[in-house]
């Protein structure tokens, strides 16, 4: 899915570019070497490479102040040649994440999260969506999985997901309509409601989180989490897995994401996606 989203994509830049001269440009800025984060920001670069969008890369000390990371925003905003700007966080301590990405120009957000794009996406306006709540939207809409009239459980209430994720799926229109419940930290018992739901969405960063016997039989699961677990039999020490136990839930499940290779892969496309409407808006007179 992710692939033949990127082909289209690609198609897009390629159009832009030969109808207007432009090449839709993503910028990222990394404060620190925080292994994950290098892991995703080099992935983003490869990705827009691979889509022929311009790719730069800022890479700053762990130690780097927060005002210098914040002119580094204000550049970025003044800058032609870039169509989205994207701040990986976690940011290191003494750099406040809420500061640093209100500084990014809404027209500029192709993380979807400054407070003008969030705000958007509740009343419906057109804007950026958050890109890991987009690529479980379009996961969704490729596998033919009928939302309407559903009971989806999102668990987990995250900004960067959780939310996001329960307020589309319950929104009005296409990929929506759902009836949504939002399990979180303070939710007694969340089997009660996955044990109801015919569409599960585990958000939690933490492993076992969801298991087979918590869903009702033919559910469709989401799992977004992404997450090392010590295994002595991989060369590194460890293996990935994501927040559903996944054995277990296969077996119950009508469909599930893999992890890796499932929403992973869907949220780095679409925030290409974000990149070349923000180029293409950037054109309109």
């Amino acid at each position: 899915m992710a692939e033949a989203t990127r082909r289209e994509i690609a198609e897009g830049v390629a159009a832009l570019k030969e109808e207007r001269g432009v090449t839709p440009g993503l910028a990222v800025i990394l404060v620190g070497e925080d292994p994950a984060s290098v892991s995703y920001v080099t992935a983003k670069g490869r990705a827009c490479k691979e889509v022929g969008m311009l790719s730069r890369e800022i890479r700053l000390p762990a130690d780097t102040p927060e005002e210098e990371v914040l002119a580094q925003v204000r550049a970025l905003n003044d800058d032609p040649a870039i169509h989205g700007i994207l701040v990986q966080l976690p940011l290191p301590k003494g750099i406040s994440g809420k500061r640093v990405i209100d500084a990014i120009s809404p027209e500029k957000d192709v993380d979807g999260f400054t407070p003008v794009n969030v705000g958007r996406m509740v009343i419906g306006d057109d804007c950026f969506l958050p890109c890991t709540p987009h690529g479980i939207l379009k996961l969704i809409e490729v596998a033919g999985i009928d939302v309407s009239g559903k009971h989806a459980v999102v668990v987990g209430r995250s900004n960067i997901v959780g939310k996001p994720v329960a307020l589309l799926l319950a929104r009005k229109g296409h990929l929506a309509d759902a009836t949504v419940t939002l399990c979180h930290t303070g939710t007694p018992d969340i089997s009660k409601f996955t044990k109801t739901a015919d569409i599960v969405v585990v958000a939690t960063g933490r492993p076992g989180t969801l298991t087979g016997d918590m869903l009702k039989p033919g559910a469709v699961v989401i799992d977004v989490g992404v997450n090392r677990v010590s295994d002595a039999s991989k060369p590194k020490g460890y293996r990935l897995c994501g927040d559903a136990d996944f054995a277990s839930c296969a077996e119950v499940a009508s469909a599930i994401t893999p992890v890796p290779g499932g929403v992973g892969p869907m949220t780095i496309t679409m925030l290409l996606w974000n990149t070349l409407k923000a180029a293409r808006v950037a054109m309109k007179p």
